[in-house]
């Protein structure tokens, strides 16, 4: 049975290896495999058969079938007999042989085999391939291929048949005249030859020692022979390439004579072959190959060989390299392995060869020397060893070659140079200069010079590659210490070197590091015999000033102090202690921040500090003095840095300040000011930076020598200088000026104030003056940011008070005259901003500005500022400052000028200049004016001090100002006006005798108001208008009350519409708060507003008269109403602001509600015209009286008044427009209002769309908000549940959301509600049974209507619902009743019975078609099974298992889904006390479960998995229990066959009894309709299989599963047919 049975499984297998799938075909052959694994000489015996009966197969197949053969025979080598050893043997052979045309997959396939079986029976495999090996005669081509392969895999097993071999092959070399042939014969012999060589290699493990290389000499010299002189020769491309092979292996086994006789032949054969093929890499082997066994004898003859071998493998090398071409790039390789052999046997005739190439005008030949250089140098070292010299100076003139290519591999041969100790020889200083040059280079400018042919450069840029290589030689090769420490030191300062800062510091450190370590104390850097080395001085100026761009070239400030810090000892023996703590600080400042967020500023005064303690801690004049010599030295080096010679100079000062020589200071400074280079912007502010903290120190001094440079005669000398260039020397002249104007508002701003006030005048500012003689505009800049710094200074002493300053007028005056000459319209420079900060100062200087002076100035101002246009986008940084900063100046400046008369009529004159900036038609302009107002109104504030209690008398005009602004178009103007009025009230306060840390809670309220006014939308913007109309009625006084409204009448014609409107706003909401104030203004008022409605005024006009019909309503509420409801639909506006007008009195809304509902339930809600009668499609039309009542109900409860009159009908509203949308659902309009809403819509004229249901639906909400349920709405919205109430499909849902909201927010309304809607289940439209009953069921699904005394009523209705005619109505019922367990679950134990006997009628229930009232039912029981007591549900409980199994497989997802939880669900009501006749059902279930694990809908998979996870316990099995746990998690991925194979292993396991049920079960599935459900169902049977002891067997039907599988091979969907083919294998287990 055994033999047969695998038989009949090998057979169904190698039967479907026709199968066009691929991904089958593979699966098949694995199947096959598997069969192999168990009876390995059983599924190759059936193979062989089907091979042998089925001649015809194609070959493609055959292939396959051989290649699982040659899979089985490699794993189960050992476990076959001779006698399937030889089948195999002979059937491979057969294979291999029988076609004389080459089919190269079969016959290789086959081969493959032999050679498998040859690892084990070699002899019968040998004697098999000898047969076809006959002499005389060609063999076949795979019989000399699969003797090739063999000799590889077997070793020890073919070399002793090689002789013979090659005695019976080498005669027939000359009879192979086809290229294919002559190609398998290469291939042998290259593989007998490799195969050789590793036998004699290791004969110490060969079976025959005796062995020896001579014995193939002679057939080896033979084959040479035919191979070399007339197959070489050939034009066959590929022969040639099988020559050259393997000739490389021969030319070891060619005796010594042999080969020195051939080479001089050989190699120029091998040689010339470079030319003949572009794919090289197969020559260069073969050559080296030669070239190594030529070695190793010693040849003679290889001297003369030398020069042509070179130049043809220097072509080689200098081929380009392309990285996507391994084959080009394993060239190279093997032709550098070449170059070492050469190196080896002459090194002197190589680099006589490889150095003058250097100096080549080829870039490649050039870049392919170097790297055959670097090469040798690396591989050939001995050899090398005495050369360094001549190579070290052969190297000097490529180290000025330019191309980019040439630079990087000469980097790369500095590095090998560094390993091996050339750098310590003399001209190695020159390679580390080079090196140090190439890590200089700019980034991204780095020159570059593409070859001839265009090739792009790698990746790796010539610095990158030198950085690397600098830092690596320099951490990594201990010899090079000595070399490179202090050497390195001196590319420190030089200019060129700057870009390599980074690395040179980052070595330097490590180097010095090692250097400590090594003697710690001493000092790093010794100067004997070292005169290049930059000084102590030179280093500390060099590493600071650098620092101060500290993230330029890779973060040089973090190496450059990393650098100082180590070298403390040298630079100065005291410094240790202290930069040990201030260095680090640095650092971590410069890890806290990036490029884009450092400070600059900060970090460079942080960098003065550091230097100011470094010469504090030093306290050495002298050196002091040479540190300040040797930064005045440096400063021309930084001159194309200008950021960092600014800095510099900033250095220097800080040095002289230092400095107790005042001969040193007066001397610096003077070479300074003759030296500078006043053309430059940055030199120029370095230069005053560095005079002005020099003042700190020596302000005489300092004060002095600015003037002696200032009476010399430097101004004419420069004209006499330039006579020729009088235009430049001018201009020269010029700056010279202002430089010498900013180096004294620099010395003003830093000088002790206690010294500066007796010289501001006499020593600065009379020379500040001598120097400004010009209308330049830099000279003025120059001039006003002097006066400016100067003023300030004078400001901030102790003594300013008493300080007369005689020349303010004269100041005030040339800062008035520089303001003026700015164009109003534009801002380009920061002329009038420094100007108005000079005057900030100024003004609060003595003398006092006169009243006509302070009104000069700030009427300039404004005009000069106000109406600049708004700044240009895509500015630079600097340029879109300067727009906010002048503003700054503007309010400093009148902030100041407020101060010197804090009264509110200093405060209303200040106004009063900036009103027709805020009443300006252009937005900019009121913007500004607005900023400005805020900023002097919380000055005013901030500084008020009232001594009496005094009115603030033009609070009423100041706010009537400034509160329309609340709206005004431009954001920032709204939030400034809010601003404004904050502060008045406050003022008011304030006036009143409040203190100034008062906060009033009304005022307060303008704060939270002021963010939503950034908001656009009108409406936000006029209710936030109103809540500011609200606060300041409460808080003004009431003697302002007239001013304010005058001044806001007077706004309604403001030109911002929205301004105006404001206004009215304000105007309507003081009349409402403060009305009684002004009870004879009030009929005036009304009567203008009333008379503007025939005129169709502005809207915020129209609402100041809708009180008129109130009063008529009020009198004729019925006659109002019934005149309304006559009105043509849809409303137009006007009546809409009547009906809404009806809600503004308290006394009429809920009159009006009360109409319209009985207008409501006097008609029909529908008519069903003709054509629904006499057909099924519905044709419902509304009828218009509802229709218009609906619409006018929604305009009353729009108003925010109707509400008190909403909360007192709330249920008869709710439960009428509920009804009433359910009515209206699919309802179309009349005829008559469809053409007239289609003609509006073509005018444009429509207002709005009158829908039925969309209408009710709005009414409804509108209800429920007025009614105080606004969170029900938002809910309902939230959850979509408007739109699907809208629809018929999604009504049942949408009443739902609505009572889920209802029971939520608003569960006292719920009594009288119910009672309503109970009274409508007995109404004759369905649809209404429906609405109430979805609305009654969802409410049991919440505890409200238990605590409400409802539950027990509410049952008794749906109950009573379950006999409806209407399907639906009974489904709904179902579902209410089930909404107990969640909404009261502790009522469920006490209405089980009855509970359980409803859902158990609507699984039963026969006059539903589609089967939704069982699908509900279903659903029901699943909500109630874990509360009902156990007693009532177990009579019931197999009742229920057995009516929904059916469901397991509907073709609906929705049931399958349902009755697979449900199953759960039972399964879990009765854990710990299931009976067996449940656990049955249990196990019936278990295969339809599994295999739905891979149902195509997610619901149903999700079912399954908790299904399986409640059958676990029942099944009484702990580890199946946890597998289902562990595997079948909610929300994880499942990954099914590893979860069916671990469930399968434990069923049989523990359940091996119901293999046969399963097995019988999944073969039911193998007909599903569902794809990967017929896959599952395989797999399951496949993975029991798997795991049941064989000799349960019996269990299942083999003949009736092993046809059912190979029906599924031919199912039409792959993935079936792969898992059909991977169970057969399987299979093999009951063999």
């Amino acid at each position: 049975m055994t033999r047969s049975y695998v038989r009949k499984l090998s057979t169904i297998l190698l039967d479907a290896v026709t199968d066009k799938d691929p991904l089958v075909q593979e699966q098949v052959c694995s199947a096959l495999c598997a069969l192999g694994e168990s009876q390995p000489q059983e599924a190759l015996s059936a193979c062989e058969e089907h091979l042998r009966q089925n001649e015809k197969l194609a070959h493609p197949y055959r292939t396959m079938v051989l290649r699982a053969m040659e899979t089985v025979v490699s794993t189960h080598i050992s476990e076959l007999d001779k006698a399937t050893a030889r089948a195999v043997i002979l059937l491979a052979f057969s294979e291999m042989t029988k076609a004389r045309d080459l089919v190269c997959d079969w016959q290789q396939a086959a081969s493959d085999v032999l050679v498998a079986v040859g690892t084990r029976f070699v002899s019968s495999v040998m004697e098999e391939l000898l047969h076809g090996l006959q002499p005389g005669v060609l063999p076949h081509y795979f019989v000399v291929r699969t003797l090739a392969n063999l000799s590889v895999s077997n070793v020890f097993g073919t070399v002793p048949f090689l002789t013979s071999i090659l005695g019976t092959m080498l005669p027939m070399l000359a009879a192979a005249k086809h290229d294919t042939m002559r190609g398998v014969f290469c291939y042998a012999l290259q593989h007998f030859s490799e195969s050789t060589l590793e036998y004699l290699a290791n004969l110490d493990q060969a079976p025959d020692p005796t062995v020896r290389k001579d014995a193939f000499a002679s057939d080896i010299s033979n084959a040479y022979d035919i191979l070399f002189h007339q197959w070489l020769p050939s034009r066959e491309a590929k022969l040639r390439l099988a020559v050259v092979e393997a000739l490389g292996p021969m030319s070891h086994l060619l005796p010594s004579e042999k080969l020195e006789e051939q080479l001089p032949k050989l190699l120029p054969g091998i040689l010339a072959l470079y030319k003949k093929h572009a794919e090289t890499c197969h020559v260069s082997k073969s050559l080296g190959q030669i070239l190594e066994a030529a070695v190793s004898v010693g040849s003679r003859t290889l001297e003369v060989q030398l020069d042509s071998l070179m130049a043809a493998l220097h072509a080689q090398i200098c081929v380009p390299v392309e990285s996507a071409s391994p084959l080009v790039l394993n060239n190279q390789k093997e032709v550098l392995r070449c170059f070492t052999e050469l190196a080896t046997c002459s090194p002197d005739r190589l680099l006589a060869f490889l150095l003058p190439k250097l100096d080549s005008g080829s870039e490649r030949t050039r870049v392919g020397s170097l790297q055959v250089l670097r090469h040798i140098i690396n591989s050939a070292a001995a050899q090398m060893e005495v050369k360094k010299p001549f190579i070290l100076s052969s190297m000097k003139p490529t180290l000025l070659d330019t191309n980019s290519k040439v630079k990087r591999a000469v980097v790369q041969v500095i590095s090998a140079m560094a390993h091996h100790g050339y750098l310590e020889q003399p001209g190695g200083e020159a390679m580390i200069q080079y090196l140090v040059q190439q890590c200089a280079l700019p980034p991204e400018t780095e020159p570059q010079k593409p070859g001839p042919d265009g090739e792009e450069l790698p990746a790796d840029s010539v610095r990158a590659v030198s950085v690397r290589t600098l830092y690596l030689v320099s951490t990594t090769v201990d010899r090079m210490s000595d070399v490179l420490w202090p050497h390195l030191l001196q590319f420190l300062t030089p200019v060129r070197y700057t870009g390599a800062l980074t690395p040179l510091c980052r070595s330097l450190v490590h180097l010095a590091r090692k250097r400590q370590e090594a003697g710690p104390g001493a000092l790093l850097i010794k100067y004997d015999g070292h005169v290049t080395l930059p000084s102590p001085y030179a280093i500390a100026t060099r590493l600071l000033a650098v620092s101060s761009n500290p993230y330029l070239g890779d973060g040089r400030g973090a190496a450059s102090l990393g650098l100082l810090n180590i070298l403390h000892r040298d630079i100065h023996p005291l410094l240790g202690q202290r930069w040990a703590t201030t260095i680090p600080l640095l650092l971590e400042y410069l890890d806290e921040h990036t490029e884009k967020t450092l400070s600059q500023k900060e970090w460079e005064e942080k960098l003065l500090v550091f230097l100011r303690d470094t010469l504090a801690v030093v306290s050495d004049n002298t050196w002091v003095c040479q540190l300040s010599l040797e930064m005045c030295k440096q400063l021309p080096c930084y001159n194309g840095t200008p950021q960092e010679k600014n800095f510099l100079y900033k250095c220097v000062g800080t040095a002289l300040g230092a400095a107790s020589s005042k001969d040193v200071v007066r001397k610096h400074l003077q070479e300074l000011l003759e030296s500078a280079r006043y053309q430059e912007e940055a030199e120029r502010e370095g230069l005053a930076c560095c005079f002005g903290i020099c003042a700190v120190s020596h302000l005489d001094d300092t004060l002095a020598q600015l003037e002696n440079f200032v009476r010399s005669d430097v101004f004419r000398k420069s004209i006499g200088i330039f006579n020729i260039f009088k235009d430049r020397s001018e201009n020269e002249v010029e700056k010279v000026k202002g430089t010498l104007m900013l180096c004294y508002g620099h010395v003003a701003a830093r000088a002790p104030r206690e010294l500066l006030l007796a010289r501001a005048e006499s020593d600065v500012l009379r020379n500040v003056f001598r120097c400004f003689s010009t209308k330049d505009p830099a000279l003025k800049l120059c001039l006003v940011q002097s006066v400016c710094m100067i003023c300030q200074a004078i400001c901030s002493s102790a003594q300013a008070s008493s300080f007369h300053f005689s020349r303010k007028a004269e100041l005030v005056a040339q800062m008035m005259e520089f303001i003026k000459a700015e164009p109003p319209d534009s801002l380009r420079s920061p002329i009038r901003k420094k100007a108005m900060l000079a005057c900030t100062f100024l003004v609060n200087l003595e003398p006092a500005l006169d009243e006509q002076e302070r009104t000069d100035m700030i009427h300039s101002c404004l005009h000069s500022v106000m109406a600049v246009l708004p700044e240009p986008e895509g500015e630079d940084g600097s340029q879109e400052s300067l727009y906010p900063d002048t503003m700054h100046a503007l309010e400093d400046l009148l902030t100041s000028l407020l101060r010197r008369n804090m009264t509110p009529q200093g405060l209303q004159t200040m106004v009063e200049h900036l009103s027709p900036w805020i009443k300006s038609p252009r937005g900019h302009e009121r913007v500004r004016a607005m900023g400005v107002s805020a900023c002097l109104l919380q000055s005013f504030l901030e500084h008020l001090h009232v001594s009496a209690l005094v009115p603030f008398h033009n609070l009423g005009l100041l706010v009537g100002l400034f509160s329309p602004r609340c709206v005004d178009l431009w954001p920032a103007t709204r939030q400034e006006a809010v601003s404004c009025v904050y502060s008045l009230l406050y003022l008011q306060l304030g006036y009143e005798g409040f203190s100034r840390d008062y906060r009033d809670d009304v005022a307060e309220q303008l704060l939270t108001l002021k963010d939503g006014l950034v908001h656009p939308d009108p409406a936000i913007l006029f209710h936030t208008c109103h809540s500011i109309a609200q606060i300041i009625a409460k808080r003004l006084p009431p003697d302002q009350l007239i001013s304010l409204l005058l001044t806001l009448f007077e706004s309604l014609g403001d030109p911002d519409k929205n301004c105006s409107r404001a206004a009215t706003v304000i105007i309507n909401c003081l009349l409402k708060e403060r009305g009684n104030l002004l009870l004879e203004k009030v009929p005036e008022i009304v009567s203008v507003l009333r008379s503007k409605l025939q005129e169709t005024p502005e809207e915020h006009v129209l609402r100041a008269a809708q009180h008129s019909v109130c009063l008529l309503a009020a009198q004729h509420c019925e006659a109002v109403v019934s005149s309304l409801l006559g009105s043509p639909l849809p409303l137009d506006s006007h009546t809409c602001t009547l009906w809404r007008a009806l809600a503004s009195d308290p006394d009429l809304p809920a009159q009006v509600l009360g109409l319209l509902l009985q207008k409501m339930s006097k008609d029909v809600p529908f008519k069903e015209s003709r054509a629904f009668l006499l057909s099924s499609s519905p044709d419902r039309v509304a009828t218009l009286l509802p229709l218009a009542a609906t619409c006018a109900l929604s305009e009353v409860m729009s108003v925010p008044a109707s509400a008190p009159a909403v909360l007192e009908l709330y249920p008869q509203l709710f439960v009428t427009l509920l009804l009433r949308v359910g009515c209206t659902l699919g309802v179309q309009l009349p005829r008559s209002l469809q053409a007239k809403e289609r003609r509006a819509t073509g005018s444009g004229l429509a207002s709005r769309t009158l829908e039925p249901c969309s209408s009710a639906v709005g009414a409804l909400q509108l209800a429920l908000v007025r009614g105080g349920s606004e969170e029900v709405v938002q809910r309902v919205e939230l959850e979509r549940g408007w739109e699907s109430l809208r629809t018929s499909v999604g009504h049942e849902e949408g009443v739902a959301r609505l009572a889920s909201a209802m029971a939520k927010f608003a569960g006292p309304r719920l009594p009288l509600v119910m009672k309503g809607l109970v009274s409508t289940q007995s109404s004759v439209y369905e649809i209404q049974r429906v609405t109430s009953t979805a609305f009654l069921a969802e409410l049991l699904s919440s505890n409200v209507v238990n605590d409400l005394m409802l539950l027990e009523s509410l049952l008794d209705n749906l109950v009573a619902r379950q006999k409806d005619t209407c399907a639906s109505v009974r489904r709904l019922a179902l579902r209410g009743l089930a909404n107990v367990a969640s909404g009261s679950p502790n009522k469920v134990r006490a209405r089980g019975p009855q509970l359980l006997t409803s859902m158990i009628g609507g699984l039963d229930d026969r006059d539903d078609p589609q089967s939704l009232v069982a699908l509900e039912a279903m659903a029901g029981l699943v909500k109630l099974l874990d509360l009902v007591e156990p007693d009532d549900l177990r009579p019931v409980l197999l009742h229920v298992a057995i009516r929904i199994r059916p469901f397991f497989d509907s073709e609906k997802m929705e049931f399958r889904s349902a009755s697979i939880r449900l199953f759960g669900h039972l399964n879990k009501a009765c854990h710990g006390d299931c009976e067996d006749v449940f656990v049955e059902q249990v196990v019936g279930g278990l295969a339809p479960l599994l295999l739905h694990l891979q149902d195509p809908q997610a619901p149903v998979a999700s079912a399954c998995k908790f299904a399986l996870r409640m059958c676990g316990p029942n099944l009484e099995c702990e580890e199946l229990t946890a597998a289902f746990q562990k595997h079948l998690q909610e929300g994880r991925g499942l990954h099914f066959g590893e979860f069916l194979n671990t469930t399968c292993k434990h069923l049989m396991c523990h359940f091996p009894d119901l293999l046969g049920r399963l097995v019988s079960t999944s073969l039911f599935y193998f007909k599903s309709c569902w794809e990967d459900i017929r896959a599952a169902a395989p797999m399951l049977t496949g993975f029991l299989v798997l795991h049941v002891e064989p000799e349960l067997r019996p269990q299942v039907d083999l003949d009736h599963l092993t046809a059912a599988l190979q029906l599924l091979l031919k199912d039409p969907a792959p993935a079936v047919r792969m898992k059909a083919a991977e169970t057969l294998g399987r299979l093999v287990k009951f063999a």
